[in-house]
């Protein structure tokens, strides 16, 4: 099932930044191709983390609790609110404290680099053109919140083939909201991102290889008293080549310190959520 009510932006065109603020108003998602992020760069950094998670090494960077940061194995994660585990593995690089694979970082941290360039671009975006009274709940803008944030995430998620001894009521990631302001996801690999609409119908996100899907976080909507939606999305099992699914999204985060509403800062709203996720 599919659905154009997520906009498909050139993020060159002289419209994008209102096509890219109205879709992400309607449906809490934009997809952006056209962007400054070379494909093969990217194809690059998804064969060498191919790599990475098909070797045992992977369990020498095995994730801290409290820092959150290495390799995530099987089944690590659950949406909130469900018990079931996410059929995926994952790892987690923060800057600039986080561990990283000496023979990953050259490609992975250019990646990065620009998936961090173009998130600030783009709340900077929601900043011009957010309504003076929605501003007005913002304690700073939204751009000046991620400066110099260690919380700022690049995750890179494999999802190998389904197995037979899988738990059958489990799939590649359960339905779930992103925690942070925005997220910026390089598209998938191999299909399957689907997002809630008003109706309560999961529709595919439609996106080819390389280009970039944005969402709103539970941050950016509790700043924003609601204006922006946290929409629901989850990754669902693959219903013709079993294979293996990798993707690579940026999660922006305020620095711990700010201020997003009345009842939390950046830090007791994700250390609330870390726990709901099973990571805590």
């Amino acid at each position: 099932m599919s659905d154009d009510f997520i906009k498909t932006i050139n993020y060159q065109n002289e419209n994008a930044k209102k096509d890219f603020i109205d879709s992400l108003r309607e449906s809490g998602f934009a997809v952006l191709y056209n962007h400054s992020i070379d494909i093969e760069l990217i194809n690059t950094v998804y064969a060498e983390w191919e790599s990475f998670f098909s070797d045992r090494k992977k369990y020498d960077y095995l994730f801290d609790l409290e820092k959150q940061d290495g390799y995530f194995p099987m089944k690590s994660e659950n949406a909130k609110d469900s018990e079931i585990k996410d059929l995926k593995e994952f790892y987690h690089i923060y800057l600039p404290w986080g561990r990283i694979p000496e023979s990953l970082k050259n490609n992975t941290l250019k990646v990065r680099q620009e998936l961090k360039k173009i998130g600030v671009e783009l709340l900077r975006w929601i900043d011009d053109l957010v309504p003076q009274n929605i501003k007005e709940n913002f304690s700073l803008p939204l751009y000046d919140m991620v400066e110099g944030s260690t919380t700022n995430l690049l995750r890179i998620i494999h999802y190998p083939p389904l197995r037979d001894d899988d738990d059958k009521n489990a799939i590649r990631a359960g339905a779930h909201e992103d925690i942070n302001l925005i997220t910026v996801l390089i598209s998938g690999s191999e299909p399957g991102l689907q997002v809630i609409n008003a109706n309560g119908d999961w529709v595919d996100v439609k996106s080819d290889p390389g280009w970039l899907v944005i969402n709103i976080g539970d941050m950016l909507q509790e700043c924003s008293g609601g204006y922006y939606p946290s929409t629901t999305h989850r990754v669902i099992n693959p219903t013709g080549n079993n294979v293996s699914r990798f993707s690579m999204p940026f999660f922006l985060h305020p620095r711990d310190e700010v201020k997003l509403s009345d009842i939390h800062t950046a830090k007791t709203y994700l250390e609330e959520r870390l726990k709901e996720l099973g990571l805590k």
